[in-house]
């Protein structure tokens, strides 16, 4: 099986719908504990303004905080060329620029419409192209909570139009948790066909939402159709603020724990990333969705009650 490279986005993602600041140092010790884990990226904040997205108010300094390890690239959100400039100068490996597949969606998020959103994540592109790497995610693209179905065609055509622009990866992301197995590996033949086959070196990423509880079988599908990188948020923190009923991400232990059970080889240390993430409830001070850190992985045995032995023995007994 191919190997998964794996991105956490919590720290950007799963931290900006949080009704409380999360401390600076808190995000710089988090965001160096799982630099170790073996992630292939983090993203670890948004150049957005403040007053749009107050959670994040502190990218620059925390961008010039964290601990770089070799091997994890660090990257960021940005809407425009002015937070693409902040980016540049907080030195990200990576500006991860945003626009919607869905019209509705994108006038509620961005506040233009999509026509605008690629006139100006195009200048984005132009200047930034040959200094930094530029990964595009595209919104909605398996249903809009406001427009229902979305066409495969239109999130390929709009794919393919950033593809020809040069960016390096894009993500495809199921941003309110509306897309089901079957309807993933059509996406994933089509995109793989179209695009890849043009662009072979592209980075093609999944990011799914577990609104309807399908996240996890969504990234069974996906990676069973050859897509090999992934988001997730630790804990199954976020969610987009701008879609109704959407809630949070995928949670990156519970599915990295699923890869792995599957086969997969993901590159991340299970037993150095699940105390982590037994510490997000804490951070934000409220339960999270992920499951495997409260229950532990299917490979962690416990000791039967001691009453066990004695029925063992009791029925052994009766035996002979």
């Amino acid at each position: 099986m191919k190997k998964i490279f794996f991105n956490e986005v919590a720290t950007r993602d799963g931290f900006q719908i949080e009704p409380t600041f999360i401390p600076t140092d808190t995000k710089v010790t988090l965001v160096d504990s799982l630099s170790a884990c073996g992630y292939a990226k983090i993203e670890v904040t948004s150049f957005t303004s403040p007053k749009a997205i107050p959670m994040l108010r502190d990218a620059d300094e925390l961008m010039g905080r964290i601990r770089r390890m070799p091997g994890v690239e660090y990257t960021v959100l940005v809407p425009n060329l002015r937070g693409a400039e902040r980016a540049l100068e907080a030195k990200a490996d990576e500006l991860n620029l945003v626009m919607s597949v869905s019209e509705t969606h994108n006038l509620s998020n961005l506040r233009m419409p999509m026509t605008r959103s690629f006139i100006v994540l195009s200048e984005v592109i132009r200047m930034v192209n040959g200094y930094t790497p530029i990964n595009v995610s595209l919104s909605c693209c398996f249903g809009c909570p406001m427009e229902g179905d979305v066409a495969q065609s239109a999130v390929l055509d709009l794919a393919s139009r950033f593809a020809d622009l040069g960016v390096r990866g894009i993500t495809v992301c199921d941003t309110t948790g509306m897309g089901y197995p079957s309807q993933v590996g059509r996406m994933v033949e089509a995109l793989q066909q179209r695009l890849l086959q043009l662009h072979p070196q592209l980075q093609l990423t999944l990011h799914f939402h577990n609104t309807r509880g399908m996240g996890l079988v969504n990234v069974l599908a996906a990676a069973r159709g050859g897509i090999t990188r992934f988001d997730g948020s630790l804990g199954g923190l976020g969610g987009c603020p701008y879609a109704p009923g959407a809630s949070g991400n995928i949670s990156s232990e519970d599915a990295i724990h699923m890869l792995i059970a599957e086969g997969y080889e993901t590159g991340i240390d299970l037993n150095m990333l699940l105390p982590i993430a037994r510490q997000i409830p804490h951070i934000v001070g409220h339960e999270v969705p992920g499951q495997v850190a409260k229950a532990g992985r299917i490979t962690d045995l416990h000791t039967a009650p001691a009453y066990v032995e004695e029925i063992r023995k009791e029925w052994s007994d009766a035996q002979v």
